[in-house]
Order: structure tokens, then C-alpha cells, then sequence
């Protein structure tokens, strides 16, 4: 939408535009001077990360797009992630499948499962933004995880692609996709080409803690990228098993491999749904679990940073670790993806916008 500014003052996405270009120059400079090219040995951060925090009770349609309006307003906007003409993939997170049960009766979006209405409300800003084709992707445990969540709706009413990455439908077969240099355990994934084809990538996850990891937001549900049959242990395995590793390999294993598969596949666009969720674990097979309804939507362009903000809010330490809560069983793969130079899990280092950390913070109890 294009609004007209007075020329005697800045709207604050302009400033905050202004800002970035100030902010490169110097670091150009700074570079120039220490013979140092941006990319190479300097720090990534001169201007801090931008992670937008929005309060809203329920799932009510007109609420939920009105306010994942306003995180991407107060985050500038998505002309600089999605461009007229792109495709996109927006990646939920549909864990365990529609036989995984119900947590005290409660169903699965308002729980455990990412809620359709919040991919409902950012397929229309990308579609709004421009892009051509729309795909929402998750390797499903059965097609009904589609069907009975609400996404084959989305589909129907938005024109969007549903894709099961279990399978390499489309196309005749999967695809390689490389970590690049400096991988913890895989060179490359295999994938369904669909993640290599699009130009634009989004994670929308819920706000949980895990099990094994800890937590669990837009990071973490990249797991389900990949075809869990060709990553176990054994065929008798329900899940990647691969990925675990067997007895005391998870700790370093586990985190590891999250930052190598989002070295692979970049997320463009982060967006949590915190709004109602879970606490002592991810799922209804974990018996810790237990209803929590912090009320919020947190969104961000650099999945780091995203995913550190919404660690805090839980009451957790994004830059804690391993054996220290809630990272009890694994390393910390926020801390690991900062190190791999993914983005920043320090909060002095990112600015929040909307409602701040403080004002929203809902103690999670993790998994014992």
C-alpha cells in the first residue's frame, strides 16, 4: 500500500531504511580501511537484527491478519524477501500426524501444531507482496495432517500448492541440496526439488519446548524437511532417527544437524505462533506436556535472532547450553547457528519492535 509522507519528516520505515544505508556505508568504510572486504572478518551486525513481537489472544481471523500486518509493517515491509513474480514455500509445523492424539482434548492447532489461520493470514501478505506461486510444504505423517488442520482450505480458498515433502511428487525424483563448507555431520540433504526451485523460503512454527533440543521454533522445524524414510536407523522407525543418532550421540548430533540443514535451505521469513501452544515438550506422545496460552505472534527476517527473542519470552536464556535448562539433553542450536555466523542469540544485539520481551515473558516449564 502506498502512502503518501510530507516532506518535512521521515515515516519510520524510511528512517529505519536510511539507517541501513548509514549503517553498510560506515561498515564499508571500516572495511575499506582494515583492507577487509564486508563479508570476510568483520562482524555481521553493525545495525541490530529486527524482531517484531505482537500481542493477540485468539485465532480469530480478522485479529490474526491484522496483526502479522503489523509485525511486517514494523519489520519494513516484504518487498526486500518476496519480489512481483517470485515462488514461495511456507513450511508449518504439522509434527507427529493426526494419529499423534489430543492434548486434554484440546486440538492440535491450539497446541501442538502450527494454526492454520496464521498461514492463512501470511500467504495473503505474500501473495499481496507479489509473489506468483504459493506452496506450503511439510514432510506430513499422512495427507490428513492437511486435511483435518485446515490447510487443504487454505489451499482451496487461496490458490495455494500443498506439498508433501515426504514424497518427491511433482517432480520424478529428489534432489540434492549442499550445506557448503565447514558442515557439522552432512555435506548435502535430499530433498523434494520444490526447495530448490523456489526463490523464497519461510518457517512458520509454534512456540514449544522439546524433548531432545530444548525448544523448538522456526530452526528446529526444518527436521521436516526432509524425507524421514531415508533418514532412519532402521525401516521399523517412525521418524529420522538418522538424525538422533544413538545413545549419548544426540547431545552434539542432534543441534548440529539443525544447523546444517539451515545452512542448506535458508529461511527468508521467520514467524512463530506463540498465541496458544505447549510447554514440557513438543508433542502428546511427550507425557510432560501441558496447555500454555501466551498470546503472542513474533516475527523476523534472520531465523536467529527470530528464534532467540522467542527463547527469552519463554523465560529461557537463548545463549545458554548444555546441561543448563532448557537445553538439557543437547547442545544449543541457536548458540551453534550464531557461531556458524547464521545470525545473532544475543539480545542486546537485536531490536525488538511492537511489544517488548519484558512485557510478554510467559515462563515456560521445560521438558524434566
Amino acid at each position: 500500500m502506498n502512502k503518501q509522507i510530507k516532506k518535512s519528516s521521515l515515516s519510520r520505515r524510511d528512517f529505519l531504511r536510511v539507517g541501513g544505508i548509514v549503517a553498510a556505508s560506515l561498515l564499508t568504510s571500516r572495511c575499506q580501511s582494515l583492507k577487509l572486504t564486508p563479508t570476510e572478518s568483520m562482524p555481521l551486525s553493525i545495525s541490530k537484527a529486527s524482531v517484531a513481537i505482537g500481542k493477540v489472544r485468539t485465532y480469530d481471523r480478522a485479529a490474526i491478519e491484522s496483526q502479522i500486518q503489523t509485525l511486517i509493517d514494523q519489520l519494513g515491509g516484504l518487498g526486500d524477501v518476496v519480489k512481483p513474480g517470485n515462488s514461495v514455500a511456507i513450511k508449518p509445523n504439522l509434527t507427529g500426524g493426526v494419529s499423534s492424539g489430543l492434548l486434554n482434548g484440546i486440538p492440535a492447532e491450539e497446541s501442538y501444531v502450527t494454526h492454520p489461520e496464521v498461514v492463512r493470514a501470511l500467504v495473503k501478505q505474500v501473495q499481496a507482496a507479489g509473489a506468483k506461486e504459493v506452496f506450503i510444504v511439510e514432510a506430513v505423517y499422512e495427507w490428513e495432517s492437511y486435511s483435518m488442520w485446515g490447510y487443504e482450505e487454505i489451499a482451496k480458498d487461496l490458490g495455494v500448492t500443498l506439498i508433501d515433502l515426504n514424497g518427491s511428487k511433482p517432480y520424478s525424483d529428489f534432489a540434492e541440496i549442499s550445506v557448503g563448507a565447514n558442515s557439522h555431520i552432512y555435506k548435502t540433504f535430499t530433498v523434494n526439488q520444490i526447495l530448490k526451485d523456489v526463490d523464497v523460503f519461510m518457517s512458520v512454527s509454534k512456540m514449544k519446548n522439546h524433548d531432545l533440543a530444548g525448544i523448538t521454533h522456526t530452526m528446529k522445524n526444518l527436521y521436516g524437511l526432509v524425507p524421514y524414510r531415508l533418514y532412519r536407523l532402521n525401516d521399523q522407525d517412525k521418524y529420522r532417527s538418522e538424525f538422533h543418532g544413538t545413545g549419548t550421540e544426540t547431545r552434539a548430533r542432534l543441534p548440529r544437524i539443525i544447523v546444517d540443514i539451515n545452512r542448506a535451505r535458508p529461511i527468508n521469513f521467520s514467524l512463530i505462533d506463540g498465541i496458544k501452544t505447549t510447554q514440557g515438550g513438543e508433542g502428546p506422545w511427550i507425557k510432560s506436556l501441558a496447555p500454555i496460552e501466551p498470546g503472542i505472534l513474533i516475527a523476523g527476517k534472520n531465523p536467529v535472532a527470530t528464534d532467540s527473542v522467542a527463547t527469552a519470552v519463554m523465560g529461557h536464556d537463548p545463549t545458554g547450553d548444555y546441561p543448563n535448562s532448557p537445553f538439557v539433553r543437547a547442545d544449543n542450536h541457536i548458540k551453534l547457528a550464531a557461531q556458524a555466523g547464521l545470525g545473532t542469540n544475543r539480545l542486546e544485539e537485536i531490536e525488538v519492535l511492537g511489544s517488548q520481551i519484558s512485557e510478554v515473558k510467559t515462563q515456560f516449564v521445560p521438558a524434566p
